[in-house]
């Protein structure tokens, strides 16, 4: 399976300002593909620190997915970054300026000369228009990893999601042949803590696939089982192993 990681762009995200709804939603379209996730982060609106960032990613995963950072403004660095990072020059393109031309004729408004940035994208990336709003949004196909590749999407969470379902999906699912799954299943636990409980499940969470964890919440302990599988059928339990071991606490 590829493993991917997320980094999301936005000062506004680290000053506490915006809620970071993007990375749990593409989070849960991985799992979906079957897309083992091993880091998120976010970073600031610094052309220098985002390409740090995803040039760092691109060592270890084989996904890297970016939401943010693709505005108008002298603040939206991360056409610029990614493209410091593939070690590629920015390239205007007169088709994706007309686009964003006749988008914001729609609504009864000229384009300033700022919205142009919207229309430059990293030499030789692969571009994914944006039906739902200005900036679009690409991919950049590393040359020296074949299987590497930066995608990178708006942060306003509509335009990501639309982008993420239409294109990104297909995109994955052909490009690394994508077929498996990953299902979760959570296990609410009450009267327990969560040392205790780990005692009961402990020899579990050392488990490769499905993998078992607990997250202790006010009164609750969750046990959280992911299994990877070709179907969701496969990733089912084997119902003449269920309830063999949930035995209640004694006292």
């Amino acid at each position: 399976m590829p493993t991917a990681e997320i980094i999301t762009i936005g000062t506004e995200l680290l000053l506490g300002e915006t809620l970071d709804t993007n990375t749990r939603f593409i989070a849960q379209t991985l799992r979906g593909l079957g897309v083992d996730l091993y880091r998120t982060q976010t970073v600031g609106d610094n052309a220098g620190r985002i390409a740090e960032a995803v040039g760092a990613a691109l060592q270890r995963a084989d996904i890297v997915i970016t939401t943010g950072g693709l505005g108008p403004t002298v603040d939206d660095p991360t056409r610029q970054a990614i493209a410091d990072a593939a070690g590629v020059k920015l390239e205007f393109h007169p088709d994706l300026w007309e686009q964003i031309v006749a988008r914001i004729s729609r609504y009864g408004r000229a384009p300033t000369e700022n919205q142009k940035r919207q229309a430059y994208i990293p030499k030789g990336a692969v571009i994914i228009e944006n039906p739902v709003g200005t900036a679009p949004a690409f991919i950049v196909e590393s040359p020296s990893v074949d299987v590497h590749v930066v995608i990178t999407l708006p942060g306003v969470p509509r335009e990501m999601e639309t982008l993420l379902a239409d294109a990104v999906v297909p995109y994955l699912q052909k490009r690394f042949n994508l077929h498996d799954i990953i299902k979760v299943r959570t296990l609410h636990v009450s009267g327990i803590g969560e040392g205790a409980l780990d005692e009961q499940v402990g020899d579990l969470e050392t488990l490769i696939n499905p993998t078992v964890g607990l997250t202790a919440h006010s009164g609750i302990v969750d046990i959280r089982i992911a299994a990877k599988a070709g179907n969701a059928t496969e990733a089912e339990p084997d119902d003449r192993q269920s309830g063999k071991r949930c035995a209640p606490p004694a006292g």
